[in-house]
């Protein structure tokens, strides 16, 4: 309720002995326009012989009167405390054809003591008035909800990831996505050029929309004879021959040097398979992660990237997610390179995408009670991978790559993760997942900024945990670098691995397969 001195006019102080008036009884000019009730002080200073008020002209609206509870005089606004027109409640003035007394005067508390009803408001004097000051503290902007607070309330399609539910903006996601697809754009670009169509027509249909295998391979495709000796191609008595990047028909052949492009490759001298030196473009198992085999192939792969990959990275954040993804997609590379018939060139980021569907499983599983329906979730995330499966049967697709970027997802996300729900619990660290609790606050201190402190009152459990984190660590560092050595070094094969990657009929899985003459 606004202060009386707002509506003081200024009229004679209180008598010794007078009592006011409950109901005034002095008269208002009359008005052809309905007009508020006159204020209490201006007929109680009437009725001690004061001059009685004018009433207040008409405000904005007919049905104002002095029973109505404002923070301010509806022409009240804020200015200097230090102008000239500063009245008695400062940082305000008014208008004084409404609440100023006859004359124009300006209004002041001294003129008139406060009577018993006054409610004296604070002292602000030298303080502006802020424009925030309400009669009811409401919350200044919007309190976000929080997706859940309880067990059970993690939805069909949400992560239950601890930190899911802040608001990064997923640099890395954005990123990769915008490079993919300047470097598809590039492929087609080139494929016109080399053989006058952006997409593969000749000498056949390249059913995912896209160029030709031999301009993939020359920009950088996973191509296994690029890369080192291979025995059905050096240790050959013939010499074999390989189709060139421009080829429209199935008689264009060129060395393999220029096929490889970048540089090129020493050429096969033929009938020696330990030919030094070899081709040894390593980066070939990085460069396919940023190439796509057609439209439908990058169709698919952005889609998943910017819905599943977006969301994760939000998660758990930028750098532990790049590190996944592209830990992922080099893996799945080199485990192709190991497994698949070498005359298969392979490309696209279907093995980092794998790798965030096994960080989304892992997800699951560690907030498996807080789920709503985790057998749902289960189900839909296992007919994912199923269908992503299936579809790597198919000719031209490197299924090993998805099966190896999955297997580096689940291992480095034992690692990057935060502990299960349960056994956080356990552990007596009560920062569960923010979709359960989202307003915890983490106890323990980072480690860079107290590495001591980190580690001080941690139980047994906890120390448990850490252990199977850095077993699993080392576990992915010596299959890669396991993988690595059979690739360059060992070369051991696998007569019917081969069977992961297609299906036996039509002779599909003979495709890529180099005869040794």
């Amino acid at each position: 309720m606004a202060s009386h001195e707002y509506y003081s006019g200024g009229g004679q102080p209180h008598r010794p002995g007078d009592l006011p008036a409950p109901y005034p009884t002095a008269q208002a000019p009359p008005s052809s326009h309905p007009t508020p009730a006159p204020s209490y002080h201006s007929m109680q200073d009437s009725h001690y012989g004061g001059p009685p008020r004018p009433p207040p002209k008409e405000s904005g609206s007919p049905f104002v009167s002095v029973f109505d509870d404002h923070a301010y005089p509806a022409n009240a606004r804020p200015y200097d405390a230090d102008s000239a027109k500063s009245t008695s409640q400062p940082g305000l003035y008014q208008a004084n054809e409404y609440y100023g007394p006859p004359g124009g005067a300006p209004s002041s508390s001294a003129a008139r003591p406060h009577g018993p009803e006054d409610i004296p408001l604070q002292d602000q004097a030298g303080k502006p008035a802020s424009i925030d000051d309400h009669i009811y503290d409401a919350p200044h902007g919007r309190r976000r909800k929080s997706r859940s607070k309880g067990r059970g309330k993690v939805l069909l399609g949400e992560l239950g990831m601890f930190g899911s539910g802040k608001k990064r903006i997923p640099w890395v996601v954005y990123t990769l996505t915008l490079v993919q697809a300047a470097v598809f754009i590039g492929e087609i670009i080139k494929n016109a050029i080399l053989t006058g169509s952006p997409i593969m027509i000749k000498p056949q249909f390249n059913p995912m929309i896209g160029p030709s295998t031999q301009v993939m391979i020359n920009m950088g495709a996973r191509y296994t004879p690029c890369m080192h000796n291979i025995e059905e191609i050096q240790g050959s008595k013939i010499p074999v021959l390989f189709l060139c990047p421009n080829a429209t028909t199935n008689t264009q052949f060129c060395p393999l040097s220029e096929l490889c492009g970048f540089g090129g490759v020493p050429n096969p001298t033929f009938n020696d398979a330990n030919q030094t030196p070899e081709p040894n473009q390593w980066y070939r198992f990085i460069i396919p992660i940023f190439m796509h085999a057609g439209l439908i192939h990058i169709g698919f792969n952005m889609l998943m990237q910017l819905t599943i990959g977006k969301q994760m990275e939000m998660a758990i954040g930028s750098i532990r997610f790049f590190l996944v993804y592209m830990s992922a997609g080099i893996f799945g590379f080199v485990m192709g390179g190991n497994f698949a018939a070498p005359g298969i060139a392979s490309t696209g980021a279907s093995g980092s995408l794998f790798g965030i569907i096994a960080l989304t499983l892992l997800d699951l599983l560690y907030s498996w009670k807080e789920r709503k329906s985790p057998v749902k979730d289960l189900t839909f995330v296992v007919l994912d991978m199923v269908i992503a499966f299936v579809l790597g049967l198919l000719p031209g697709l490197d299924n090993f790559s998805h099966i190896g970027g999955f297997l580096m997802g689940l291992g480095l996300g034992v690692c990057v993760l935060h502990s299960p729900n349960s056994l956080r619990r356990r552990m007596g660290n009560e920062t569960p997942y923010s979709a359960v609790h989202p307003d915890a606050v983490v106890t323990s201190p980072a480690f860079f900024k107290s590495p001591i402190g980190f580690f001080k009152g941690r139980k047994p459990l906890w120390w448990i945990w850490w252990l199977v984190r850095a077993g699993a660590l080392i576990l992915v560092i010596i299959v890669f670098i396991l993988l690595l050595n059979n690739f360059y070094v060992v070369r051991n094969t696998c007569s019917w691995c081969k069977y992961l990657s297609c299906i036996p009929i039509s002779n599909w899985c003979e495709l890529g397969t180099i005869q040794q003459q």
